[in-house]
């Protein structure tokens, strides 16, 4: 049987107090009512960009708050004595251009007040901050892309409703453009060197259409060769519709309805404007379509000239169909 231990429990000295108050980061302060002194530990004068040692009065560590915080701060120091127990606030301050959060604690009224001191302590709580920001920034981003993107299957919907007959025609036209979205929405992410906030044209355009490389006798019948650059979030989203439209026709009509059909998308940048050619080899003749545009058409324009601020223009040559879909370069990182 082990026996109990009769070591007595360390005490809070000074020297472990000050050991447990560094450790959580605790930075110290008092505050003369009267004089409006400010005495500062060594923490705290690190915290605010001040010299140790140096006199500091609550107007002196102004100079350091964030304009748009001044007023806020000045109001609540101003009612700490009125306030009955402990407060707290937080603020934002700036160490040349660097950007500190600051959170000031202590007890109000005058409660606990010795020589006419106030005492509370500073807590970097920068980090934090810069988490609960980053957080609202996604849910505003998330919000702003739902939003967008019901937006965009409404306009589908009405679109596919008026160019199909059945309803089982409605709902695989529908869910196939709706794929499309989907695949092209997987690839947004952040892109080195501002090349845009999406993807990369050239993976945009591989991951959209490798359903239908696949549907061919042999895979590598589409090819895509495109300088590398990236591509913005709304623009990738209109070129996914756009792609979808060009390959679903390609694939009732053109060269992959064949299977040793050919299909190469090419790029070039002409000054500021970027162009992308869609070529079609070894499928069926085409000849340009009779009458009116179909819907498919009109979505096609509509989309590359107001979101894209750009043109589309279609070849019907006898070897298949020669796309050139002209984008202005500023609207490609949109």
């Amino acid at each position: 049987m082990s026996t109990p231990s009769t070591e007595t429990p360390q005490k809070w000295d000074a020297k472990r107090l000050r050991q447990a108050i560094e450790a959580a980061g605790v930075a110290l302060w008092s505050w003369n009512v009267d004089t409006d002194a400010l005495d500062l530990d060594e923490r705290a004068t690190d915290l605010w960009g001040v010299s140790p040692g140096e006199a500091v009065t609550f107007e002196d560590l102004s100079a350091h708050i964030h304009p748009a915080d001044m007023d806020r701060v000045r109001n609540a120091f101003s009612a700490t004595r009125a306030i009955m127990g402990s407060y707290e606030i937080d603020f934002r301050i700036m160490i040349g251009r660097e950007v500190r959060w600051i959170s000031a604690r202590g007890q109000g009224s005058d409660d606990g007040i010795s020589n006419r001191s106030m005492f509370g302590v500073f807590l970097d709580v920068t980090g934090r901050k810069q988490a609960e920001e980053a957080n609202e920034l996604l849910a505003g981003e998330m919000s702003h892309r739902v939003k967008n993107l019901l937006a965009i299957a409404s306009g589908l919907t009405s679109i596919t409703s008026r160019s199909t007959t059945t309803a089982a025609e409605m709902a695989h036209d529908l869910t196939r453009r709706l794929t499309a979205l989907g695949r092209a929405h997987d690839l947004v992410r952040p892109l080195p060197g501002g090349q845009g906030t999406a993807a990369l044209l050239g993976d945009l355009l591989t991951v959209l259409l490798a359903p239908y490389d696949d549907l061919g006798a042999f895979s590598g019948r589409i090819r895509v060769s495109v300088p590398r650059m990236g591509v913005g979030e709304a623009a990738a989203t209109t070129l996914a519709l756009v792609i979808h439209e060009l390959a679903t026709n390609s694939l009732k009509y053109g060269a992959l309805s064949s299977d040793n059909g050919m299909l190469d998308i090419a790029c070039d940048t002409p000054g500021k404007e970027l162009e992308i050619v869609w070529t079609e080899r070894g499928g069926p003749a085409v000849k340009p379509p009779e009458g009116t545009s179909g819907y498919g058409s009109k979505l096609l324009n509509r989309s590359v000239s107001v979101q894209l601020g750009g043109s589309i223009d279609f070849d019907w040559q006898s070897e298949g169909l020669v796309v050139t879909l002209k984008i202005q370069g500023d609207r490609l990182s949109a």
